[in-house]
C-alpha cells in the first residue's frame, strides 16, 4: 500500500455529448453526457448510457439532464455530480479512498472568463488538486498529429455537439479563431424540425442523432459509394397521434442541414479572413483538418474542399481526436506552456 500513489493524472474531454477520460495513456471512460438526478435530493441515479436510456422516459420524481449545453457547463451542480460519478468509473477497485487528481481538462475556445471558473470549480470540488485547461482546436490539432509548435500555419475545424471550434495554430498558439454554437446539436434540432414539417411525424433527440448517423450528408449529390439506403423513421403522426412509418433519404437531410452548415463555412472564411498570409498559404498546402463527430457527415469535406478551393482531410476517429490530443496534453503537462491555469 506504501507504494501505491494517491495522485492520479487524468485527462478529460467534457464534451455536450460525450465527456472521454484518459488514464494511464487510455482511454477508460466513453460516456453520453448526461446525468439522471432524483428531483427533489438531486441524488445521483445513474450517469452516462443509463442516464441516457432513461430520457424522455422518466416518473416526475427523476430529471434527466445534460449539464453542458453550447460547450459550456449551463447546471453546476449536475456537472459537479456528472464528472465526480464518470471519475468513479476509474476507481471501481479502489472505493476507500479518493486520490487526488492532476487533471487536464479540454474547454471551448470561446469560453469566457465565468464559464472556465465553473469547469476549473466542478472539476475541484471533483477531486481535481492540480487542474490545467487546454482549448479544444487545440486539442484536436495535437490529436491529429500536427505539430502544434511549429513556425507553420495549420487550420483545424472541430465540429463537436455544442459548438464548432475554427482555429489557425502556429508557434504552440491560435493565430486566428472562431468559436460558434453551431454544431451536432443544431443538426439534430434540424432534423427534428424537417421530420415534424415535412413529413409530420413527432421524434425526440434520439431519433433525430439516428438519423443524422444514418442518412446525414452535407451535399445533395454524394458519390455512388457514398450513397446509403433511406432510413425508416417510426412515430406518432403530429396531428392525430396515429403510428406512421416515414422512410428518409440522405437527399433530404442534406437540404435540412444546408442553413447550418452555411453558418459553419461563413465562420471558416472569417478565421481564414483573419490569417496573415504567409500561414494562408500553408494551409492551402497541407489543407484544413476535420474532428469531431460533424466531421462524419457525409460529402462535409467535399463541400468544404469545393467552397474554400482548399484540400480537406478527415481525422483518423474524429470522435476521439480531442480526447487523444488531451491525453498527450497531459503527458506534456509541466513542457506545453499554452495550457491554461
Amino acid at each position: 500500500m506504501g507504494l501505491f500513489s494517491f495522485t492520479q493524472e487524468i485527462a478529460i474531454d467534457l464534451g455536450t455529448a460525450n465527456t472521454v477520460i484518459i488514464y494511464d495513456g487510455k482511454i477508460v471512460v466513453d460516456e453520453p453526457s448526461i446525468v439522471a438526478l432524483e428531483r427533489h435530493t438531486d441524488k445521483v441515479i445513474a450517469i452516462g448510457k443509463k442516464a441516457q436510456q432513461m430520457s424522455g422516459k422518466t416518473p416526475e420524481r427523476i430529471r434527466v439532464v445534460r449539464p453542458l449545453r453550447d460547450g459550456v457547463i449551463a447546471d453546476f451542480n449536475a456537472a459537479e455530480q456528472m464528472i465526480r460519478g464518470l471519475i468513479g468509473m476509474i476507481n471501481k477497485k479502489n472505493r476507500l479512498f479518493s486520490p487526488s487528481l492532476k487533471m487536464v481538462i479540454c474547454v471551448p475556445s470561446g469560453s469566457t472568463e465565468v464559464e472556465l471558473r465553473a469547469v476549473r470549480d466542478s472539476s475541484e470540488h471533483a477531486g481535481g488538486r492540480d487542474v490545467r485547461m487546454i482549448y479544444e482546436p487545440m486539442a484536436a490539432a495535437i490529436g491529429n498529429g500536427i505539430d502544434v509548435e511549429a513556425p507553420e500555419g495549420n487550420m483545424i475545424v472541430d465540429i463537436g455537439g455544442g459548438t464548432t471550434e475554427i482555429a489557425v495554430i502556429s508557434l504552440g498558439g491560435i493565430v486566428a479563431d472562431r468559436s460558434i454554437r453551431t454544431a451536432g446539436d443544431a443538426f439534430t434540432a434540424d432534423i427534428m424540425d424537417y421530420m415534424g414539417n415535412e413529413h409530420s411525424i413527432r421524434i425526440g433527440e434520439r431519433t433525430a442523432e439516428l438519423i443524422k448517423i444514418n442518412v446525414g450528408a452535407a451535399l445533395p449529390d454524394l458519390p455512388e459509394e457514398m450513397i446509403p439506403d433511406p432510413y425508416i423513421v417510426r412515430g406518432p403522426h403530429r396531428m392525430s397521434s396515429l403510428p406512421i412509418e416515414v422512410p428518409v433519404t440522405y437527399v433530404e437531410i442534406a437540404s435540412c442541414l444546408d442553413k447550418t452548415i452555411q453558418k459553419i463555412e461563413t465562420a471558416i472564411q472569417q478565421a481564414l479572413d483573419q490569417t496573415p498570409p504567409e500561414l494562408y498559404s500553408d494551409i492551402v498546402e497541407k489543407g484544413i483538418f476535420l474532428a469531431g463527430g460533424g466531421a462524419l457527415l457525409r460529402g462535409l469535406d467535399l463541400r468544404i474542399k469545393n467552397r474554400f478551393g482548399i484540400p480537406v482531410h478527415i481525422a483518423d476517429d474524429p470522435l476521439r481526436a480531442v480526447a487523444r490530443g488531451t491525453g498527450i496534453a497531459l503527458e506534456n503537462f509541466d513542457k506545453f506552456n499554452f495550457l491554461i491555469k
